[in-house]
């Protein structure tokens, strides 16, 4: 009942939510709850379609979701697949897995990215660019990031655990607001995702100004 009460207390706290919320967790955390992907979708979900009901006029939702697994090997994660896949079923899946990609469900984008490197991604957008002949003085910005893979800019990226971040989507995320929980993955509860987002809001978003 406590729980309950105090969940409702953080919901009526949050009145902005970020376009897009970023996750990273360690494949060791995927292995452990394999599941808990498809309920912090739920979650997302969930918080958006409150602030659409409760705030007038209605505020943007949360668009976007991502989460990174960090593994070296991505073929370990292989067993966990089919609770991944459940995301389709209450959201648009984008998974990547290795060299490979698939889509399945509709609504809120979920990007799931296993095994993935920021660092490969940018060498990648590098080579491309060279294979194409792009003359050095038309490389900008905004041309690299046609090239990305990943071509979203996360509002919010969480850490669990308290552990360092991975290099994943180090172009996109370098103006987004970190959030380092020392909650483990395993146990990281839907109150712990509302107070960072009641937190988030009360950031003053510079964007490297």
């Amino acid at each position: 009942m406590m729980y309950w009460l105090y969940e409702q207390m953080l919901k009526r706290q949050i009145t902005e939510l970020p376009g897009h919320v970023c996750f990273m967790i360690s494949g060791k955390d995927m292995a452990d709850v394999p599941e808990k992907l498809f309920m912090a979708t739920a979650w997302c979900n969930e918080i958006s379609m409150y602030i659409l009901k409760h705030t007038a006029p209605a505020q943007p939702v949360i668009r976007g979701l991502t989460f990174h697994i960090a593994t070296p090997s991505p073929e370990h994660m292989i067993p966990c697949l089919p609770e991944i896949r459940k995301i389709g079923t209450i959201a648009h899946l984008i998974l990547h897995v290795g060299d490979t990609e698939e889509e399945i469900g509709e609504g809120m984008d979920v990007v799931v990215a296993i095994g993935k490197s920021g660092r490969e991604e940018i060498a990648a957008c590098v080579k491309r660019m060279a294979q194409e002949h792009i003359p050095p003085e038309d490389v900008d910005e905004k041309l690299l990031e046609s090239y990305l893979t990943f071509k979203y800019t996360p509002d919010v990226v969480i850490k669990s655990g308290g552990d360092h971040l991975t290099d994943f989507l180090i172009w996109q995320s370098v103006y987004s607001e970190l959030f380092f929980s020392d909650v483990n993955w395993k146990y990281f509860r839907k109150v712990d995702f509302l107070r960072i987002l009641r937190d988030y809001q009360s950031r003053i978003r510079r964007f490297g100004k």
